[in-house]
């Protein structure tokens, strides 16, 4: 048994060709590096929600699900202490798959942290990062402030589409302060929850 916090990296974009898989696995590997941290990356692909069609609110149902994707889910979230979200940007917004994933639990989601690691254009996914903040918020979450923004990520890649060398290395720094803030949150909001 290990008092180490439980991290869930979770990569929020489901389409085919996805650049989220490399930002997510670098962040992914980076806080393997940390001691204090069991890390476990999910992928929504892996959980193939509905669009939330449940016949009552989360809150009333009490865990009962109508679906087992969504049991399964549910149960996989409330393992972690702690999150970061690896989302691109679409539109100036997050995808849809993150918001239906956050919105088909409630209870497992509260009193615990959640940092972010985006990308995209001019901005790395910033726009998407502070819409999802109200919604985590909404979750009794507590988002962090540090966060690891990646602008215009296609030119990370090389002409056959693979990540090039030293290409998040520019973001290392954003990435330990993001990590270093996460451990802390975390261990405060576990020791609380643990106090109640």
């Amino acid at each position: 048994m290990t008092n180490n916090i439980k991290l869930q990296v979770i990569l929020s974009s489901t389409r085919q060709n996805r650049f989220g898989d490399k930002p997510a696995k670098w962040i992914y590997e980076l806080a393997k590096g940390k001691k204090d941290l069991d890390v476990e990356l999910l992928d929504l692909r892996d959980y193939p929600l509905p669009f939330f069609d449940e016949p009552m609110p989360v809150l009333a149902l009490n865990g009962k699900y109508s679906n087992e994707v969504a049991s399964k889910w549910a149960k996989k979230v409330s393992e972690a202490d702690a999150y970061i979200i690896a989302t691109p940007e679409y539109n100036h917004g997050y995808p849809a798959v993150i918001k239906n994933a956050l919105d088909y639990v409630y209870n497992e989601w509260n009193n615990k942290p959640v940092g972010f690691v985006s990308w995209g254009g001019v901005s790395g996914g910033a726009r998407a990062v502070d819409q999802l903040k109200q919604v985590v918020v909404e979750l009794q979450m507590a988002p962090i402030r540090n966060a690891v923004h990646i602008p215009f990520s296609w030119n990370l890649l090389d002409s056959n589409g693979a990540l090039r060398p030293g290409a998040f290395d520019v973001q290392n720094e954003s990435a330990a302060k993001l990590l270093d803030q996460l451990i802390w949150w975390a261990n405060a909001l576990k020791t609380a929850r643990n106090n109640k």
